[in-house]
């Protein structure tokens, strides 16, 4: 009876640890929240990468956007808010710099931690 030849190493185990890697990429990734109305930020020439936090949107016509809230509602919930630091204003390249400016002060005035213009970089 001739020798046996030995079998190579099985790869089974190295596609395992991939797809549990993909798994555990996939469920720990977050995920930012989709714009509640279109929006057409304004462009930045900014290398700064925005963070997906404590946004509210601000539509071209001054449609307000704050998680489940909307328009004026938005200010309690902000009030409310229990986390600390800025939260990112994302408005549309058409809002009037009037209706931002006030809705900067209405911040300025509810959030300890300030406020931070969100633009796309171009």
């Amino acid at each position: 009876m001739p020798p046996r030849r030995p079998r190579g190493e099985s790869i089974i185990p190295m596609i395992n640890v991939v797809f549990l890697l993909l798994i555990f990429f996939l469920l720990t990734a977050q995920i930012a929240p989709s714009t509640p109305f279109p929006l057409t930020p304004p462009d930045s020439s900014s290398d700064i990468e925005a963070e997906a936090r404590d946004v509210l949107f601000l539509s071209a016509d001054g449609e307000l956007a704050w998680n489940d809230a909307r328009d004026e509602a938005v200010w309690p919930a902000i009030a409310a808010r229990e986390a600390d630091g800025p939260i990112e204003i994302r408005a549309d390249a058409a809002t009037p710099a009037a209706t931002l400016a006030a809705h900067l002060k209405t911040l300025r005035e509810l959030s300890d931690g300030g406020a931070r213009l969100v633009v796309s970089g171009g």
